[in-house]
């Protein structure tokens, strides 16, 4: 089935599903490629020598910011299961 924009250019239902898994997945992916820290904790490690310490507290940050993106799928699909779940038959 198609639907018709206003320039009557018609767009395939599989089309814009397709774009909205592959925005997902890389809205999911990006907290995993960044490397974000408060200006506290930067200016507090950036005195240390090594690192070891900094890479720990990035991966602490992504750690904790992706707890609530996978809670928020877990429960989506929860949803998904019970609304479109195996039908019983009669």
């Amino acid at each position: 089935m198609c639907t018709k924009d206003k320039k009557g250019k018609g767009k395939s239902k599989k089309g814009k599903s397709l774009q909205i898994v592959v925005f997902t997945i890389a809205y999911c992916l990006l907290p995993i490629a960044s490397k974000a820290q408060c200006a506290m904790c930067r200016a507090a490690l950036e005195s240390e020598e090594g690192g070891v310490k900094a890479e720990a507290v990035n991966d602490g940050i992504v750690y904790l910011m992706a707890i609530p993106y996978i809670l928020v799928g877990v429960l989506g699909y929860a949803i998904y299961r019970l609304k479109y779940g195996k039908k019983k038959e009669l």
